[in-house]
């Protein structure tokens, strides 16, 4: 059962995130955590701050990291597949269509309109993080993060896998 669970979540989650990693990310959240509870939001966070700092698409990372707590290598196995399963099949019933539909202005207006929807669920889930990070190690802290964070990555244009390294090493020696 919990195979078909991974299964389900990762292959839902990737089939209506359209585009790719960033509209995926909420709703992989929203199954790994509000539906099967394998997770809790600091906790998800946490590995999406790490498979963030590493290469590769960031739902793979996620569900081969995921599918492994919840259900071992088998599980890992079964996400890994229902994450690349919804686009393997797409490309293989729609590429005999890509060069009749590429300039549709139905399919560029429906592109255009997923965007701020995929702003607001990024949105919703920066502020979940933020909160689960103000009832975690309250709001001085946080704030130290977050200002510093930006000050690294946009001011002095720091790579963001050292901004998470760096932020760890404050959370490890500063907050404990």
């Amino acid at each position: 059962m919990i195979y078909l669970q991974l299964f389900w979540a990762f292959f839902i989650s990737n089939i209506l995130g359209y585009g790719g990693g960033p509209p995926s990310i909420p709703l992989i959240q929203n199954e790994v955590v509000n539906q099967y509870g394998w997770m809790t939001v600091q906790e998800f966070g946490e590995v999406l701050a790490v498979a963030n700092a590493l290469p590769s698409p960031i739902a793979t990372k996620l569900a081969g990291y995921i599918g492994y707590e919840v259900a071992g290598v088998p599980g890992a196995l079964v996400a890994l597949f229902a994450t690349v399963a919804p686009t393997a099949i797409a490309m293989i019933l729609l590429l005999q269509f890509i060069h009749i539909f590429r300039k549709a202005p139905q399919v560029k207006a429906m592109t255009q309109s997923v965007r701020p929807i995929v702003t607001v669920l990024l949105g919703t889930m920066t502020y979940q993080f933020l909160m689960g990070a103000v009832e975690g190690i309250g709001w001085m802290q946080t704030g130290i993060l977050t200002v510093a964070s930006y000050l690294l990555l946009e001011t002095w244009k720091m790579h963001p896998a050292y901004v998470i390294l760096i932020s760890m090493a404050y959370g490890f020696f500063f907050i404990g």
